[in-house]
Parts: C-alpha cells; structure tokens; sequence
C-alpha cells in the first residue's frame, strides 16, 4: 500500500468515525457543560466537518478540525489506539487493530 493509499485509508475511517457520534467519542468538562442547543450544534458541526486544508490535514487522514459554536471556538481529534486503548495502534488504516477515540474540546482546554 502507498503512503497516499495508506493516508485515504484512514481518512475513510476517520470520516465514519466523525459520522457517528457516541462510542469513540469523549466530550471535555466544558463540552459537556454546553447548554443542550450549543452541545447539539457542536455534535453536527464535526459530523458534518468537511473544512479541510494543509493547515488542518497536512497528512491527508482528516483527523482534526476546528469550528465556532455560538462564539465559542471548539476543536476534534481523532487518536489511534490498539484494541485495549493502551497504546498507539500498530495501523491506523487497520480497523481489526485500532480503536479510534474523537475527542471534542473548547479550544481553552487543549
């Protein structure tokens, strides 16, 4: 497999991951103390993410992005974890052996 091949192979994943909020995904304190209309507008802004640059996806894997909600500034991450989510996953483009975790944060929290 191609470094380019490799990089889309996760980028697909990443993209199902950010598809799906809950399992995978952890919310920060702040997050989560949103009010509920601010929360749900956070939630469908990283499902529907797709403002990807050099900047933000120099790798190609789209495992990063930020946004506005409401004048709060907000970023996701997706981490790459072996099955027991102990350690970094031998491949990311392997779903058999990665565990992918999306964390949504206030920028203020990084």
């Amino acid at each position: 497999m191609t470094e380019e091949d490799h990089a889309a192979a996760i980028a697909a994943l990443n993209d199902a991951c950010r598809a799906e909020p809950g399992a995978g995904w952890m919310l920060t304190v702040g997050v989560r103390t949103l009010p509920e209309a601010k929360l749900a507008e956070a939630l469908a802004a990283v499902t529907d993410f797709s403002d990807f640059s050099e900047d933000n996806n120099p790798h190609g894997e789209r495992d990063f992005g930020a946004f506005e909600v409401g004048g709060a500034r907000l970023f996701w991450k997706i981490d790459y974890y072996d099955l027991d989510l102990c350690m970094a996953s031998p491949d990311p483009a392997d779903p058999a052996v990665t565990k992918r975790v999306l964390t949504l944060m206030l920028a203020e929290e990084y």
